[in-house]
């Protein structure tokens, strides 16, 4: 049977230059391999050491790209290895297959939230109203699905978020804080159930996963082993589980240690 390998990206295994921590002497740094490139300017990296394991990864098992990110964001990536059967974007809200969404999938997500949560409106509409323009400097709207604020760190009240997630629990939604976006959430749209339906069609018995922040939490309860960053949401709150390991590597390191931990617990299911 196959082992299903669903990762989370930004932060997990792809690393924007103000998330490398390269702490190490210049000289020790390692070498970088862009990954995705936006209106002409390199935005994401890996190692060239992590580059040679998802490669390696990618004929050993079934690895899944499980983001936030939408659509667009996603596609603009450009990891090496094969081409991913599947991918999941916007959180779960949609089931990519050879590229395309599957309309299916998609359309029981949104069942789901029209039943279970309050309409993305009424929280963006909250966010326009609540949020201060001094420290916010974008109101974004991903697949109609969530939203999420772009702002600066530094400015923004060190109480804010976490009355947002008061007021957002009491209405079927979550809220994460990740570098400098503040996303809201609904309940149902979670990594973990579209990870669930690839491993159905795959027939994986084994699914392993990584992630950093408060978003992956779901995912990584759900998998059978799971590993996280010595940075990010979950780290900042020694957040841990059963059958999760909590790496001490941070930075574009961890993005390389998370995928020999990929490879040798996936090797280790081959007879």
């Amino acid at each position: 049977m196959p082992v299903l390998v669903a990762s989370d990206l930004d932060r997990t295994l792809i690393y924007s230059s103000a998330a490398l921590a390269l702490t190490m002497p210049d000289a020790r740094a390692p070498r970088l391999l862009c990954v995705e490139v936006h209106e002409a300017r390199p935005l994401s990296y890996l190692t060239e050491t992590a580059a040679g394991l998802l490669t390696e990864l990618g004929d050993a098992a079934v690895f899944v790209p499980t983001t936030t990110r939408t659509r667009k964001q996603y596609q603009r990536i450009n990891l090496p290895g094969p081409p991913p059967r599947y991918a999941i974007c916007a959180n779960g809200g949609h089931l990519l297959v050879d590229g395309v969404a599957d309309a299916g999938w998609h359309a029981r997500v949104l069942a789901r939230l029209a039943d279970e949560c309050a309409p993305l409106a009424e929280v963006r509409e909250h966010l326009l109203r609540a949020a201060d323009p001094v420290w916010v400097r974008k109101h974004r709207v991903a697949e109609d699905l969530f939203a999420y604020l772009v702002v600066e760190r530094e400015l923004l009240p060190e109480d804010w978020v976490k009355e947002l997630a008061v007021w957002a629990e009491n209405r079927g939604w979550t809220v994460s804080l990740q570098g400098r976006k503040i996303y809201a959430v609904p309940k149902p749209l979670t990594k973990s159930a579209a990870v669930r339906e690839v491993a159905r069609r795959t027939g994986a018995e084994l699914t392993l996963a990584a992630g950093d922040s408060l978003l992956d939490a779901d995912l990584l309860l759900a998998a059978d082993r799971g590993w996280r960053p010595g940075h990010g949401e979950l780290a900042d709150t020694d957040w841990t589980a059963p059958r999760i390991t909590a790496l001490p590597e941070r930075g574009v390191l961890a993005g390389e240690r998370i995928l020999r931990e990929f490879l040798k617990a996936s090797s280790a299911t081959t007879p």
